[in-house]
């Protein structure tokens, strides 16, 4: 095979017809125009959710108002802190209840210091429930916090 001469100027004839997919790509990955498909929404790709992928997700619950489960826990909002605020003070007040699962102060990029909310994770409802109950109203370095649900459920709208 190495031996043989080849004519790069043979003309061979490839007909008009179109050029035959392999017998195994069939319809497969493609759309209705004909395009391939790739990447994580093409079917076959084992991503989809048509497929029964695991994904992370929050249960849904009727139109029952209440406190609203975040993936990983519950998750209050303590809203009207003092500037000068720092996480060890939320911590030191709000550890009483529970084992803080996380605990995130937004910072004002410009004066660095706290926007005036932050939000504690607890990992279970009567930890969190504890918290609000308790320190709602309450006063944290001169000013009187509110405490609340980050998330709850609510009567779903319908378009």
């Amino acid at each position: 095979m190495a031996d043989e001469e080849v004519d790069f100027e043979e003309a061979v004839d490839l007909g008009d017809a179109p050029m035959e997919e392999s017998a195994d790509s069939g319809k497969k990955g493609r759309d209705a125009t004909g395009r391939r498909l790739k990447g994580r929404g093409a079917q076959g790709s084992a991503t989809t959710m048509e497929e029964g992928g695991k994904f992370d997700s929050i249960e849904k619950g009727g139109s029952v108002k209440g406190p609203q489960k975040s993936v990983e826990g519950w998750l209050i909002i303590i809203t009207g802190l003092h500037e000068e605020t720092q996480e060890d003070d939320i911590h030191d007040k709000f550890c009483d209840f529970g084992d803080i699962k996380n605990l995130h102060l937004n910072l004002d990029r410009r004066t660095g210091f706290v926007k005036g909310y932050g939000l504690v994770e607890y990992e279970d409802l009567k930890q969190a429930q504890d918290a609000i109950t308790t320190m709602n109203g309450a006063a944290l370095m001169g000013a009187t916090i509110s405490v609340d649900w980050a998330f709850s459920k609510g009567p779903s709208r319908r378009r």
